[in-house]
């Protein structure tokens, strides 16, 4: 079990409800990592684990009751505290989001780390036999309505529901991430960035350098109608790119031209989290999504030939 040896406190806003909220991260004695609503009268435990994901339509992953205590857009934070190797922690929360920040993992890391960490044994989740979601999988688990939305969506945008997420043994015995992005807008096209993590201080490093800043991104035209439908009311130029109208570029300064895809690496770390382990295997991820991942877990647990979990020093 490791966690960290201070408090960590972050303050902003919710990306989505634009509502500032207080997020104070605390050692824990208990395996696991899970979020507290100090702002309800039920401060129950709520744990961070792809079997209590609630939704995932509002591009972010959230965790808990909807109708009750539950945190949204735990991604991020998430991410940061995989690489940093936290695996056990109480987040305490006086709002339903995690706060935006800069849009990227990085000062969630470096306050973690700031923070110092313990060092004990901790579990690892081996893949044994590759597992695979489609996009359209997914969309035959919405509501006919969700899909009739996301299918004049995709007709109006151009775009494919051609996408998957695939989960498969490594030989290495690491964690390889490979994410593509294809999108209609010139500035984005397709993209594509590979990412290994093996607790080395290099891949920690190059998380740092080449990950951790990516900040997730949305279209300027899409603002309004996303604030109308309780999404990006706390989105601004200094936590998320914004694409112009024509999709040839940015309205603010981008940290790489593929600064798309790397976030998406962030998504994928901190979702793979909700695991409950440090996951050892390929995940190759083409036009992913958090509803995606979060069903490859599902597939992936459903069967015990599927993995093996073993404790790491």
């Amino acid at each position: 079990m490791r966690t960290i040896k201070n408090n960590v406190l972050c303050s902003g806003v919710g990306i989505h409800s634009g509502l500032p909220v207080n997020m104070v991260i605390r050692p824990s004695e208990v395996p696991g990592i899970f979020f507290r609503r100090v702002d309800l009268d039920d401060k129950t435990l709520i744990a961070a684990t792809y079997d209590n994901v609630s939704d995932t339509k509002m591009r972010n992953t959230t965790i808990g009751n909807l109708s009750g205590a539950h945190v949204k857009t735990i991604e991020h934070l998430m991410a940061a505290l995989f690489v940093a190797g936290v695996d056990s922690a109480v987040i305490d929360l006086d709002g339903a989001e995690v706060p935006i920040m800069n849009g990227s993992a990085s000062l969630f890391y470096r306050r973690i780390m700031e923070a110092g960490i313990t060092r004990g044994k901790y579990k690892k989740i081996i893949v044994k036999k590759p597992i695979i979601v489609t996009a359209k999988e997914v969309m035959r688990k919405l509501p006919l309505w969700q899909r009739i939305d996301i299918f004049f969506s995709n007709l109006f945008s151009g775009r494919r529901a051609d996408g998957y997420v695939k989960l498969s043994p490594s030989r290495e015995k690491v964690l390889n991430i490979k994410a593509t992005l294809v999108y209609k807008e010139p500035i984005i096209g397709k993209q594509s960035f590979v990412y290994s993590f093996d607790e080395s201080k290099w891949s920690t490093d190059n998380f740092i350098r080449n990950i951790a800043s990516a900040r997730t991104f949305g279209k300027y035209s899409e603002w309004n109608y996303l604030k109308a439908h309780g999404m990006a009311r706390g989105a601004d130029e200094k936590n998320v790119i914004v694409l112009d109208y024509g999709g040839d570029k940015t309205l603010n300064r981008i940290y790489w031209p593929d600064e798309f895809v790397r976030h998406k690496i962030i998504d994928a770390i901190g979702d793979m989290f909700t695991s409950g382990g440090f996951i050892v295997g390929n995940l190759e991820s083409y036009k992913g999504s958090h509803a995606m991942n979060n069903m490859v877990l599902k597939k992936l647990f459903s069967n015990p030939e599927n993995y093996d979990i073993i404790d790491a020093q």
